[in-house]
């Protein structure tokens, strides 16, 4: 299904999904607010074993809200299995997120704290399903590994991505992005805090495990600057930078979170 008309600002914002896709009021809906108080300690839970192959990196597009740096997945190069997960779950994309000022970004808030971005490694269900498309919308069909970026220092691992930004600046404009290595992307401590929801913007499926890594990574001002300079608009029209794209976080309607 063709994604309907929606967007992060105005009429066709977060405010109104719920319009569109009523599952924006569902009961596993993302992102959240972790208050680190409430959670739960789990013994069972345990280290994330990530084995994501550089070589399966193939392009970065422009998708119109953010960009995805796109995988080869159709076998199990590049997985994702342990920690709170059952399966194998094959590397699809990353993208990020980010906000208007540096001060917010982040899609997920500790203790009520905003960082200035995030980031997602977006992995499917290989176990159970045939591709990314139909795992999409299934319980246990994603598993989403999610990086904070706090403002710091310049990321020297982020210049590779930032740089090829200027090659998919338009709405719909792909390019080759080849040998990326996610890894370089990852905070030294892998301790993660976990909880079952759902994609963050439309369609909003329920259908994610999510996999929260507490320690965050740096970014500078002038990296995150780049981000804002991708356009949502295709060539020929009007440019509209992507200065924002990060939803609010959403009650947690009794979900705990684990960690």
């Amino acid at each position: 299904m063709a994604s309907l008309n929606w967007s992060y600002q105005g009429n066709n914002g977060p405010d109104h999904w719920h319009k569109l896709y009523p599952i924006a009021n569902g009961d596993r809906q993302s992102p959240i607010d972790i208050q680190t108080k409430d959670v739960k300690k789990d013994a069972s839970l345990g280290l994330l074993q990530i084995t994501w192959k550089p070589s399966t990196c193939k392009e970065i597009v422009n998708v119109g809200h953010s960009f995805h740096v796109n995988f080869e997945d159709k076998d199990n190069q590049s997985v994702l299995t342990g920690g709170p997960l059952a399966g194998t779950y094959r590397l699809r994309q990353f993208h990020f997120h980010w906000g208007q000022t540096d001060e917010q970004g982040s899609e997920h808030t500790v203790d009520g704290r905003q960082y200035a971005s995030e980031l997602h490694l977006v992995h499917w269900n290989a176990d159970k399903y045939s591709n990314a498309a139909e795992a999409s919308d299934k319980p246990d069909g994603l598993a989403i590994v999610t990086v904070f970026l706090k403002l710091g220092l310049c990321n020297e691992n982020l210049k590779g991505v930032l740089k090829a930004l200027d090659s998919v600046k338009t709405k719909g404009k792909q390019a080759p992005f080849s040998a990326f290595d996610p890894s370089s992307l990852l905070p030294k401590s892998l301790d993660y805090w976990t909880y079952n929801g759902s994609l963050t913007h439309p369609p909003l499926h329920e259908s994610v495990i999510w996999i929260i890594l507490k320690e965050p990574i740096t970014i500078s001002s002038e990296q995150l600057a780049q981000f804002r300079t991708l356009l949502s608009s295709a060539d020929g029209e009007a440019p509209c930078p992507i200065l924002s794209n990060h939803r609010q976080p959403q009650p947690l309607k009794g979900r705990v979170v684990r960690g």
